[in-house]
C-alpha cells in the first residue's frame, strides 16, 4: 500500500479529499489530520531510535574488527618478515 501512495497523481489527491470530506465532515478533517500527524512524528522517532541503536552496536563490531584486522596485518608482517630474513641467511 505505501508503493500506491507514492504514486498518486493530482487529480486522484483531489478525489481522495472529496472523499475524504463527504464520510467525516469538514469538522472532523482536521482531527483526523492531527492525529495522522502525531502518528507519523512517534513512527520518525521510533525509527531514529532504532537506527541511532543500530548505529551504536555496529560501530561497537566495527571497532572490533578494525582490532582483529590490526592484529592480523601485524601477524602477517612479522611472518613475512621472518621468511625474508630466512631468505637473507
Amino acid at each position: 500500500m505505501v508503493t500506491y501512495i507514492l504514486f498518486i497523481s493530482g487529480g486522484e489527491l483531489v478525489l481522495v479529499m472529496l472523499l475524504a470530506l463527504l464520510f467525516f465532515g469538514a469538522k472532523a478533517i482536521p482531527d483526523i489530520a492531527k492525529t495522522l500527524g502525531k502518528g507519523m512524528r512517534e513512527f520518525k522517532k521510533a525509527t531514529n531510535e532504532i537506527k541511532r541503536e543500530i548505529n551504536e552496536h555496529t560501530s561497537e563490531i566495527k571497532k572490533d574488527l578494525d582490532e582483529v584486522s590490526n592484529d592480523v596485518t601485524k601477524d602477517a608482517n612479522e611472518i613475512k618478515n621472518n621468511i625474508y630474513d630466512q631468505m637473507e641467511d
